[in-house]
């Protein structure tokens, strides 16, 4: 199948529904839809892409061509063994204990911090082959702890449970992603850390949002945020957690076309992050001035205000201590933002700039193949830069990367 969007588009909707019809159901102008079919367009806002994808009672990966599996020579690594990790019935049968090893806590920690740093770094592949054995191990641990160490136990197979959710919605696996967001809530409940089990709750919140559950996750985040709320004096960790569920909410606001509200949530979260003074990661989660200012160029961009997303980038701190990963996605928002405004050169920059910064990332993120793939139909750039991206890219040949 041709791997752009509007090819897709036209792949689901062939005798079941007219363009007309699709407009008509996802609420995304014809107009839209025709340019995206006829290749004029191959970008629009991830809101856009939502509604058509439930309009067509798809998930939107089919439409965006995500890469879904990593191969391996190693039987234990990749898709289907942290699918098995995930569904285990090993404790239905007694023997959780009887293939992995439990590990003492500090060793479970230390799991845990790898898999976090692996992801943030942008290594996917490398977590393909340790998700497995680490999901199976803090499960052993979890089950085996003296009832001393039992809560901490649980918190830690918990996180790294939101790792592995955070990993298969990369890879562009969603059903795998709720499977592990539900374990991490269900893991998190036998312990005793209310930030923790906030977090999580965020991270239920984004995954709505991946499926396009705007509403849903706006509430989730909100009450999550209003279950925590902080008096006057609290610890940084809490203030934190508190600020950047005030951005997820605001962030599945500005999805959800409630402008106002995400503007209003976002002023909110800056407070918090004023109060902090700069960039804190706790609870494997960014927040501060950097984390509210990267947000609001989100809520813009998918707002549609692209010369407001561009001009909150430019606030961004120079001394940002934002993980890899969400700088470069951050870089993809203003290539999309700079796409729109027709900034052809400037977008290029971008996303070479995103590829510089987390090569690995690129492999397993549509964005930059849709900004690419704009800027080579549209023509305005000629450049060896933009021919040797779009070949790394294989954007060239859509056959090589997609398939039939």
């Amino acid at each position: 199948m041709d791997g752009r969007i509007g090819a897709r588009i036209q792949h689901f909707r062939h005798g079941l529904l007219t363009q007309q019809e699709l407009a008509d159901r996802s609420g995304v102008s014809v107009s839209l839809i025709r340019k995206l079919e006829q290749g004029l367009k191959h970008t629009t806002t991830i809101t856009n892409l939502h509604s058509i994808a439930r309009a067509l009672d798809v998930d939107i990966v089919a439409l965006l061509a995500k890469p879904t599996t990593m191969p391996s020579a190693d039987p234990n690594s990749g898709i289907v063994a942290i699918r098995d990790a995930l569904t285990a019935v090993d404790d239905l049968l007694d023997d959780v204990t009887e293939h992995d090893d439990p590990a003492d806590l500090a060793e479970a920690h230390r799991v845990v911090q790898y898999a976090w740093g692996s992801y943030w770094a942008g290594r996917l592949d490398l977590l393909t082959s340790l998700l497995p054995t680490g999901l199976a191990q803090l499960r052993a641990t979890a089950r085996s702890a003296p009832e001393r160490h039992r809560a901490q136990a649980y918190e830690l197979l918990a996180d790294l449970y939101c790792v592995t959710r955070c990993t298969v919605t990369r890879l562009g696996q969603p059903d795998l992603a709720w499977l592990a967001i539900r374990n991490a809530l269900d893991s998190v409940k036998r312990g005793s850390d209310e930030l923790l089990h906030a977090m999580i709750r965020s991270s239920v919140a984004h995954q709505l949002l991946t499926q396009g559950r705007y509403d849903e996750a706006h509430r989730v985040a909100l009450r999550a945020a209003e279950d925590i709320e902080p008096p006057s004096n609290v610890s940084l960790p809490h203030l934190s957690a508190y600020g950047h569920l005030l951005l997820m909410a605001a962030s599945a606001a500005a999805r959800d076309q409630q402008a106002g509200q995400a503007v209003d949530l976002l002023a909110a979260s800056m407070e918090s992050a004023k109060r902090i003074g700069g960039d804190r990661n706790d609870y494997e989660t960014s927040f501060g001035l950097s984390q509210a200012t990267m947000q609001a160029i989100d809520v813009h961009v998918v707002s549609e205000n692209y010369e407001k997303a561009l001009a909150a980038a430019d606030r961004l701190p120079r001394d940002t201590r934002l993980p890899v990963v969400l700088r470069a996605r951050g870089l993809y928002d203003q290539a999309f933002a700079h796409v729109q405004l027709g900034h052809d050169e400037r977008a290029l920059d971008s996303v070479l700039a995103a590829e510089a910064m987390a090569p690995d990332m690129m492999r397993y993120h549509a964005l930059p193949r849709q900004i690419v793939d704009d800027l080579r139909e549209r023509g305005r750039v000629r450049s060896s830069r933009l021919t040797k991206l779009a070949r790394r890219l294989a954007v060239h040949d859509r056959s090589a990367l997609y398939g039939d």
